[in-house]
């Protein structure tokens, strides 16, 4: 599994820590910065990850920016991707088992690192449920092609 992964300056060190974390379960990663801690626009970051999910180029994406808002109002614009901002175990696993959600998304400035590798450990391992909630997808789908912004066939809301 190939996972993007950004932050502004206000998630750099999380996103850094979530990288080795990754990186140590074996997962291929494609950092895409920012690396250091001088002011950035979370949307230049948050913007390349989202693309690469909507583009199918990494099936799951995670954007850390202090409080993680930001990141998820941006990368839901883009077709085919659900972000969740997820803050506690229970939402890692139903942003997954519920939304099938493909990009997680933290506040670095609000999420202890032991917590977020709790959160993205769950959200790694945590299957979609399909079933009604595959039905609830699609008709994000269909809200997507009715407004013409839908890009890709309908396969990716369940994978």
């Amino acid at each position: 599994m190939t996972i993007a992964i950004g932050s502004d300056h206000g998630g750099v060190k999380l996103k850094d820590f979530l990288v080795q974390v990754l990186c140590a379960k074996g997962l291929e990663v494609e950092d895409v910065g920012t690396d250091g801690d001088e002011s950035v626009d979370y949307p230049d970051f948050g913007r390349l990850v989202a693309v690469k999910v909507s583009k199918g180029e990494a099936e799951r994406g995670i954007l850390i920016c202090t409080n993680g808002i930001g990141m998820s109002i941006l990368a839901n614009k883009f077709p085919g991707v659900r972000a969740a901002l997820v803050h506690d175990l229970k939402g890692a696993h139903m942003s997954r088992e519920h939304t099938n959600s493909n990009i997680l998304v933290l506040g670095g400035g609000v999420t202890e690192k032991s917590l977020a590798e709790q959160i993205l450990d769950i959200w790694l391992r945590t299957s979609f449920a399909g079933g009604r909630h595959q039905r609830r997808l699609d008709k994000i789908a269909q809200v997507e092609r009715e407004l013409g912004t839908r890009i890709k066939n309908d396969k990716e809301s369940s994978s």
